[in-house]
């Protein structure tokens, strides 16, 4: 047994390298999700509109849903009620990035600085690169899956511990009071973050607006918007929030998950992810994008976690430019068969309703920025982010136009040394390792609804580069974005379904996640 598993692997090897030099995608559409069960273990759904595609759903998922039997496919005897609609939800979006130095996570490595923020997220993306080295063996042979299930066993625990709990009852704890938290309370609670100072919170007063302001600092309960998904506490116990992996994909040392509160998930569909290759003859997998789409009440979102051409070079900034457009052009999710009066799911990055952008760009600051080490002793940032190649590009509209990122308020994220705070540049005499700090790690949007209300970076010394995260408001306006409770499905003809030439059945809710089961006649 031992020995064909090891002409198995040996002969598969041949195969991984030849597609991934010829770019040939190999389960380029899988990922993994709390929800994506095999088929064995949960009933298997099928829509009349759906021909030879199945999907897989949790089995109490949708009661209005048609189950296929060995009779053919019979109408759910139970048709809830469509439930109760707001005109607006406003949740709140966690995105954090980090260039973890092909380091895999040890035990016990707190992740709960980088993932706290000021008020507790309903949904958070967090982005990898480097989760594996960029040797040869990981670019060209077979996908080493082992610190990406670290990193989500981390994630996973930081998210749903005891802990995050404690925090949220400190966040929530004057649900019950009826005065508001006081400016000494709020300053204690702002301290408590000592890479942003509470007098650098106050200057984003200006920029967010007061009504905004004042929504970010009143982390008590009694101040939400109505019909905000955030949850509510009462009797001073916070409820347990909890959260599950919507989807997650990896691609060589590129990886991006998507968590959601679990009561949020059943209001999530169309669930795709895509890569892209820009690395080593511009399409190996050492550079590039894992990008993940999904729609939520009706709006759609992507997410992209790009690690881009790295150097500091004059001329190098040209090609991470380059790196952004390939990304635009050859990211494609695939589509599924639905209603003929649906719109159709977003195909590009730019068709979606609100994008993120973010991941090690590896912009630096260009040549000719002088005193830089007067200017790290002085905290002086925005003398050097006049030289920020990035807001460069970025004003010349040679990249990313039309896209937004926040004020920057905190040090250069790259690079320093192991376990350390100093930057390699302040204490190596090699002008080769000399690399200029700089802010590599970065966050952007695009699209309407999306309006961030902290940027800032953790302090974990774990690699060369310092997490960065930001927290996102997003306003999703629900009015004449309805979906009608019940959808006649018109006829269709199957040689392997046995669908009557009548179908007469109605489907009360979006597959979950389409997988193509056989090809379509």
């Amino acid at each position: 047994m031992r020995t064909d598993m090891r002409k198995n692997s040996k002969s598969s090897w041949p195969k991984v390298i030849a597609r991934k030099w010829l770019n040939i995608p190999s389960g380029a559409e899988e990922f993994q999700s709390d929800y994506a069960v095999n088929g064995e273990t949960g009933d298997r759904r099928k829509s009349c509109c759906d021909q030879d595609y199945h999907s897989i759903v949790p089995g109490n998922f949708s009661e209005g849903w048609l189950t296929e039997t060995a009779g053919g496919i019979k109408p759910s005897k139970s048709m809830p009620e469509p439930p109760p609609v707001t005109d607006s939800l406003n949740p709140r979006m966690f995105v954090g990035t980090w260039n973890v130095g092909g380091k895999s996570p040890h035990e016990g490595l707190n992740i709960r600085d980088w993932l706290s923020s000021p008020a507790p997220a309903d949904i958070y993306v967090l982005g990898f690169q480097e989760i594996v080295p960029l040797n040869a063996g990981n670019v060209l042979g077979a996908e080493d899956n082992g610190p990406a299930a670290k990193w989500l066993s981390l994630i996973r625990e930081a998210l749903n511990s005891d802990q995050s709990d404690k925090e949220l009852a400190r966040c929530y704890s004057g649900a019950t009071e009826e005065s508001s938290p006081s400016s000494l309370q709020l300053e204690q609670q702002a301290s408590l973050k000592p890479r942003t100072s509470f007098t650098d919170l106050l200057s984003m007063e200006d920029e967010l607006g007061e009504e905004d302001f004042e929504r970010l600092l009143n982390l008590n309960t009694n101040s939400s918007e109505e019909g905000s998904p955030s949850p509510t506490y009462m009797s001073g116990s916070p409820a347990r929030q909890r959260f599950c992996l919507a989807a997650s994909k990896q691609m060589v040392g590129l990886f991006l998950c998507v968590w959601v509160r679990t009561d949020l998930y059943k209001h999530i569909s169309n669930l795709k992810v895509s890569c892209v290759g820009c690395g080593i003859m511009g399409y190996l997998g050492n550079k590039g994008s894992v990008s993940i789409s999904m729609t939520l009440h009706q709006k759609t979102f992507c997410f992209v976690c790009t690690h881009l051409t790295s150097g500091e070079k004059e001329g190098d900034e040209i090609r991470r430019n380059s790196d952004v457009a390939e990304i635009l052009k050859r990211t494609k999710f695939s589509r599924s068969f639905r209603d003929f009066r649906q719109p159709f799911h977003p195909e590009n990055i730019l068709d979606h309703d609100k994008v993120i952008w973010l991941g090690d760009l590896n912009y630096r600051l260009a040549p000719g920025c002088v005193d830089t080490h007067e200017l790290l002793k002085k905290n002086n940032w925005q003398v050097l982010l006049e030289k920020d190649q990035l807001r460069i590009e970025q004003r010349a509209g040679r990249v990313f136009s039309g896209w937004e990122e926040g004020r920057i308020y905190f040090a250069p994220t790259y690079k320093y040394l192991a376990d350390s705070d100093d930057y390699v540049v302040q204490t190596s005499n090699s002008k080769e390792k000399r690399r200029i700090p700089a802010w590599c790690d970065r966050i952007l949007w695009k699209g309407e609804g999306l309006k961030q209300v902290w940027y800032s970076r953790g302090e974990c010394r774990f690699s060369d580069h310092r997490p960065v995260y930001s927290l996102f408001s997003v306003h999703i306006n629900l009015v004449n974005k309805l979906i009608p409770t019940a959808i006649s499905c018109p006829p269709r003809f199957s040689s392997k379904s046995a669908l009557s030439s009548a179908c007469g059945a109605k489907v009360q809710a979006e597959e979950l996640l389409v997988i193509p089961g056989h090809k379509a006649t």
